[in-house]
């Protein structure tokens, strides 16, 4: 089948458009994570912006690639969200987003690619779902912290790792000041592989965060 004519070219100008949004909607809530003094938090949506940002690169690039060089124009018709900030409901609502992109988007672009015959636009959908899916972990995670306002507090001892200096305290709850550079808790790292891969996504902190209205529909 010509890239040209193939439901996989209008996927993939969804998919470059989608990534897009998802890099600026996580560098608005770096900011706004930054404005409540919350400084990994705010790091931690940068680096995943950057990651979306990669992920529209690798699809604006395949576009490029199978159409044999610049294209004036793709028309697409998806659904986009654009919700009112507020840091704990916007974490949860993309956690359900990128739950979506790794669950049904993404794989059933990828089913569509491989129809098609485009292995390797397949490939790319398949692991950037794998990628999502991590995120999908991440911000369900802090979504979960952040409204029970636990996002510094455990039930169990816990290692608390200061961002800035390295300085590290054992306790159920994290220094309010770091006590050697003097930054806010915010600074204060939250290892989320580690708490992942001793209780999961689904702690109890997590349980008490809202439902999400909407999901991505692109």
């Amino acid at each position: 089948m010509s890239f040209n004519e193939s439901v996989t070219k209008t996927n993939l100008a969804r998919s470059f458009a989608a990534e897009c949004q998802a890099g600026a909607r996580y560098q608005f809530m770096s900011k706004m994570a930054l404005q409540d003094q919350q400084k990994f938090v705010s790091d931690t949506m940068k680096t995943l912006a950057k990651n979306e940002m990669a992920h529209a690169k690798v699809f604006y690039d395949l576009i490029l690639q199978l159409s044999g060089g610049s294209v004036r124009n793709i028309a697409i018709e998806a659904g986009y969200p654009f919700d009112e900030p507020q840091l704990g409901v916007s974490l949860l609502e993309e956690s359900k987003i990128e739950e979506a992109e790794a669950n049904n988007i993404y794989p059933s672009f990828a089913r569509i690619a491989k129809d098609e015959g485009f292995m390797e636009v397949a490939k790319a959908f398949e692991m950037v779902a794998n990628v999502e899916a991590t995120h999908h972990e991440i911000l369900k995670y802090l979504a979960g912290l952040y409204k029970a306002r636990r996002m510094y507090k455990r039930n169990v001892p816990t290692e608390w790792k200061c961002s800035n200096c390295g300085y590290v305290e054992i306790g159920k709850e994290s220094y309010k000041t770091c006590p050697l550079c003097k930054l806010p808790q915010g600074y204060v790292i939250v290892d989320f592989e580690k708490e992942f891969s001793e209780h999961g996504t689904d702690c109890e902190c997590c349980s008490k965060a809202p439902s999400a209205k909407k999901k991505n529909s692109h």
